[in-house]
């Protein structure tokens, strides 16, 4: 989607569990220096390196905070209430995160949202800007939804860091009902609560097999 950080931006790299992982956050953030040359109607490279591709502090953003744009110097967690990315998901899922967050402190594992609740603008502007860096919407599908079927407009997913976090959850998040959905993301989740007894379903390869997509 670094350091212990989770997936963030379009082009960049992480390993876990000794897996080289490649990584497109497409879906996750957008950084300012993409706003500024859509504004401009130049193109731009969106490669990042260190940390998620958060807007710097002091500048002014168009999608904004209000959007579900989680700003570099926020690092929220599941408890930060102060941001619609937090405040908006769905009232379950967020329960059962805070259940799974309190848990693994326990461990020494903290979580960290890379993105969660978007808007339909930001959500349209994430594919947008997909479709221009993989040359088309095909190969964006499998990364980034669109606003009418994303389940982060919809207030349904989550996308969790750092890699520490992402280790306990593939151990743990069945028992609170939180899966991976895509193999190809691993820092995205999202509620099924029939996991609990179950354990989480089998995974899409990406968002562009999900039947959800195609509603």
């Amino acid at each position: 989607m670094n350091d212990t950080s989770a997936p963030r931006f379009l082009g960049r790299r992480l390993a876990a569990a000794g897996i080289a992982i490649g990584l497109v956050a497409a879906g996750v953030i957008v950084t300012q220096q993409a706003l500024e040359a859509a504004s401009a109607n130049t193109p731009t490279s969106t490669a990042t390196s260190g940390d998620p591709g958060h807007a710097p502090a002091g500048t002014s953003l168009a999608p904004s905070e209000a959007d579900g744009v989680i700003r570099d110097d926020a690092r929220p967690s599941v408890f930060d209430d102060h941001l619609p990315a937090v405040s908006k998901l769905d009232p379950a899922l967020l329960e059962a995160l805070r259940r799974a967050a309190t848990d693994a402190a326990v461990d020494g594992v903290e979580f960290e949202v890379n993105g969660g609740w978007r808007s339909t603008a930001l959500q349209e502007k994430l594919l947008t800007d997909a479709v221009a860096d993989y040359g088309s919407i095909e190969e964006a599908s499998r990364w980034v939804a669109p606003p009418t079927a994303s389940a982060h407009v919809s207030g349904q997913a989550v996308d969790l860091g750092p890699l520490t976090a992402l280790d306990w959850l593939m151990q743990n998040g069945a028992q609170y009902g939180l899966c991976q959905i895509y193999a190809n993301e691993s820092w995205h989740y999202e509620l099924r609560p029939e996991a609990i007894d179950d354990g989480c379903p089998e995974m899409y390869s990406d968002a562009s097999v999900d039947p959800r997509m195609t509603r």
